[in-house]
């Protein structure tokens, strides 16, 4: 089936969530997503391929660089079309219901709630630093955390928007701390250290390190998810994922940096928690303490932002009539104004996903087919411009078609690398992606 025309019509359902969203609430979703606790332990990952502090260093520029192309680009897309939903939406408006249906299918049943009992075990994981428990007693506070976030969603989204602000704020304190310190007391100069040119990767590990940043950059597209619920979409859109992705990549290079000037990279690369131990060396026991207490934060936002933003994709292909029993999962709760059963569903899944001990198979099987479609949403943006001139674009990609063109390369670079690296996941998602067809065919002669 040939995608719609882009217009202005409203979902077919007759209630639409409340537009209560601003601009600062948005920012905090795109920074809240995307720094999760990669920033805390991707450090010795990155050094360690890229050989030397200057090409670790470089290796998050460059990977910032390739990530704020993308972001660049979907933003006029996100503008121009700012409906929930975000990629699903975007990919049934420029290619067809098919390919946002296949997309909706791997990211509602299988990525959303996979990274939620992820990022949930990650969580009472680092708990134990505090309070040691059993693996049983861990599942069950996971299990736990995953309802009592989704709680403070389904009674308000505007509240859940705040604990995302609060979250970041919080989360940014620590890392502040790191950066500030690190580079005013540190005394170690490791771009010049011997040591520090002693491995040599060549291409391929520096290849490597920027794929590393670029996971650590993932998941600021999600508060397209939400475009319906902000206040001004149109323009307040394009700005956080701009403003909120840039302030990361910021963050990302100038801890990292900091890093390097507190630990020799040989200790950097050698430690699996190098934040934590800077902090050590820089505030001795208390250092851990306080970097332990922000990773418990910096994952709490992440997992909220996550489930905020996630649950609007099955909620958005329900209203589309593109769901199983669409008329429940697009059902808006009348008392709170918010998508309860989309939320219930996704909270369900990765509650059985944590209990199953599954969630890292099924989100390592999801990530290839992610970035497949995610690749095809930047290259919308010439489908946009070529076949729907007539659509109000508030915001233009800059230096088009070079933006676009290095942010696709950037994601053809992950697939392949995916490819090479992981061939059995990549074809096992694309397995389970293409079981989500004869649902589609089912689904759309229902419709009909």
């Amino acid at each position: 089936m040939e995608a719609r025309k882009l217009d202005d019509k409203k979902l077919n359902s007759p209630k639409t969530l409340k537009k209560e969203i601003g601009l600062m609430e948005a920012i905090t979703v795109v920074i809240g997503v995307v720094i999760g606790s990669g920033i805390f332990f991707k450090a010795s990952s990155v050094f360690k391929n890229a050989g030397t502090p200057m090409l670790g260093v470089l290796a998050w520029v460059i990977g910032g660089i390739i990530t704020m192309a993308s972001a660049l680009t979907v933003a006029e897309i996100a503008a121009a079309i700012p409906k929930t939903g975000g990629v699903f939406v975007y990919l049934k408006e420029l290619y067809s219901e098919k390919w946002a249906f296949l997309f909706g299918w791997v990211q509602a049943l299988v990525y959303v709630p996979g990274v939620a009992a992820a990022l949930s075990i990650v969580f009472v994981t680092q708990a134990t630093y505090f309070v040691p428990m059993t693996a049983g007693q861990q599942k069950v506070l996971a299990i736990f955390m995953l309802l009592f976030i989704s709680f403070l969603n389904i009674i308000s989204t505007k509240l859940g928007s705040k604990v995302q602000l609060i979250s970041t704020i919080g989360k940014l304190i620590p890392i502040f701390v790191i950066i500030v310190f690190g580079l005013i007391k540190g005394q170690v100069n490791s771009f010049s250290a011997p040591e520090a040119a002693t491995a040599s990767t060549g291409l391929a590990g520096f290849g490597a390190a920027i794929l590393g940043t670029l996971w650590a950059y993932d998941g600021w597209v999600g508060v397209g998810n939400m475009a319906g619920e902000l206040k001004n979409p149109k323009k307040d859109l394009p700005k956080s994922i701009i403003i909120g992705l840039a302030a990361t990549i910021v963050v990302y290079i100038l801890i990292n940096i900091a890093i390097v000037k507190i630990m020799p990279v040989s200790e950097v690369i050698a430690s699996p928690k190098a934040a934590s131990d800077a902090a050590v060396i820089l505030f001795g026991k208390a250092g851990a303490g306080l970097v332990s207490v922000g990773i418990l934060v910096s994952i709490f936002g992440a997992l909220n932002g996550y489930l905020m933003t996630g649950v609007r994709v099955p909620f958005a292909m329900a209203q589309e009539n593109l769901f199983p029993f669409s008329k429940f999962f697009g059902k808006i709760s009348d008392r709170f104004e918010t998508p309860v059963n989309a939320f219930v569903f996704e909270v369900v899944l990765a509650a059985l996903y944590v209990l199953s001990g599954s969630f890292e198979t099924l989100t390592n099987l999801a990530v290839f087919v992610m970035w497949i479609f995610f690749v095809m949403t930047v290259a919308g943006i010439f489908i946009l411009r070529s076949k729907h001139k007539h659509i109000e674009r508030p915001y233009k990609v800059p230096l088009f078609p070079i933006i676009p063109f290095i942010g696709i390369a950037g994601g053809i670079y992950i697939l392949v690398s995916t490819l090479l690296t992981d061939t059995a996941y990549a074809v096992y998602g694309l397995i389970v992606t293409l079981l989500g067809l004869p649902v589609y065919i089912y689904i759309n002669k229902k419709n009909k």
